[in-house]
């Protein structure tokens, strides 16, 4: 099978300035600017959010994004009353993202308790820009364990056409608004359908059922494949599939045993997601860990969380996990590898490669050699402002790359 590797970019001066000096703020400030730039929101709303928030300050962040959220939905009722359509569809998915990227450091707030309130209103707003789509987008849960996954199949009119479709896996922590700027757009642009979904351990999933991650995702993309595939809405031979952030372990993982996608994105590629949560421990730490020294792992953590910093990270990063104590998160995140499984994909992947990537270093590299199939690595470079993890500020470089490379499988399929 083919093999090659790209690289987006040249040199130059690149984008040095940090939006604040904590590295979580400035991050978070960096997707809230790239989503803006695939149309969520506005570039200068982000700016004039950001500049009211003090350095490091989770209770003064989540005040300016729900200050902000709470004047864009305002904005999508009054534009809903007077019928004005595409400025309430803007202003609902812009007030939606706002709401939750409000959310992003509840666990470091005095009062967490907020978050269960601000994300109701973050899905309301969601599901009102869904509402009054014309028709176009639409509620598609997906059956689960004798229950149901919250589902969205978004499309470019409401003709009912057979059209492809991008399937959207999000990461540990990511909205589905999120997902808007990181394909959604990009796929309803080139007239084709997209779907967003909540697995286990994800948004309203995690918050609203309690239900954690799981490692097996081929138990989650096989249910959203069956259903998707049963509609007429949806060309059968044309799916494709799109992982971000830790969804570029689960992806790859569901790949492995889910076959019917034309073509698959990892952005970026993650063989190993314990990397992320080890690489950082000390080695007698890693040595407690390995050995199964429960006590003296879970107490050495103890006293690393007296850093407040350290305990917020800790307690976000968790949750989604649903153990009881640090050793048992550990070694349940020891667990999420693909290594036993990597032989068995054979859907083309594009691997994205960003410079300064802060979670998961020489992972996409790792996965990218371990693959036996159809395989490229796309390096997206600081020196264009595309680098940090998921290249924040380069989704519209990552979005023409991975459909330039959607295009050219999906051709295959059509000869």
């Amino acid at each position: 099978m083919g093999e090659a590797t790209t690289t987006l970019g040249s040199t130059g001066a690149g984008v040095p300035r940090r939006f604040f000096e904590d590295p979580d703020f400035d991050f978070e400030a960096r997707l809230a600017l790239g989503l803006a730039a695939q149309g969520v929101g506005d570039v200068g709303q982000v700016l004039a959010t950001l500049a009211a928030i003090e350095d490091g300050s989770a209770d003064g962040w989540f005040r300016a994004w729900r200050s902000r959220a709470e004047r864009l939905r305002a904005e999508a009722e009054a534009s809903a009353a007077r019928g004005q359509a595409e400025r309430t569809r803007w202003a609902f998915l812009a007030a939606s993202e706002a709401y939750s990227r409000a959310l992003v450091f509840t666990t470091g707030m005095a009062d967490p308790r907020v978050l269960a309130p601000t994300f109701s209103l973050h899905r309301k707003c969601w599901d009102a820009f869904i509402a009054h789509s014309g028709g176009c987008f639409t509620r598609l849960d997906i059956p689960y364990e004798g229950g149901a996954l919250p589902g969205y199949l978004l499309r470019p009119d409401a003709t009912g056409a057979a059209r492809p479709t991008l399937v959207l896996t999000n990461g540990s922590d990511g909205s589905l608004t999120a997902l808007w700027g990181a394909g959604v757009a990009g796929a309803l642009r080139r007239g084709f359908n997209a779907f967003v979904y909540d697995g286990p351990g994800q948004q309203s999933v995690l918050f609203e059922k309690g239900i954690p991650f799981r490692p097996d995702w081929e138990a989650v993309l096989i249910p959203v494949v069956d259903t998707l595939v049963a509609r007429a809405d949806v060309e059968a031979q044309a799916l494709l599939a799109y992982g971000i952030s830790q969804a570029g372990f689960w992806l790859p993982r569901a790949l492995a045993f889910e076959h019917r996608f034309a073509a698959a994105v990892a952005d970026p590629g993650v063989m190993d997601v314990s990397t992320s949560w080890t690489s950082n421990l000390p080695p007698e730490l890693v040595a407690s860990l390995r050995s199964g020294d429960r006590e003296a792992f879970n107490a050495a953590m103890r006293e690393a969380e007296a850093d407040p910093v350290l305990e917020r990270v800790l307690a976000f990063r968790s949750r989604p996990y649903g153990m009881r104590t640090p050793f048992d998160t550990f070694t349940e995140v020891s667990r999420y590898h693909l290594r036993d499984v990597v032989d068995r994909i054979s859907t083309p992947l594009l691997i994205t490669d960003p410079d300064d990537e802060q979670f998961w270093p020489g992972q996409s590299q790792a996965l990218y050699q371990a693959l036996p199939g159809e395989k490229v690595l796309a390096r997206f470079v600081r020196e264009d402002g595309a680098d940090f993890h998921c290249q924040p500020l380069g989704r519209t470089q990552t979005d023409v790359r991975m459909f330039d490379f959607f295009a050219e499988h999906l051709a295959r399929r059509v000869h």
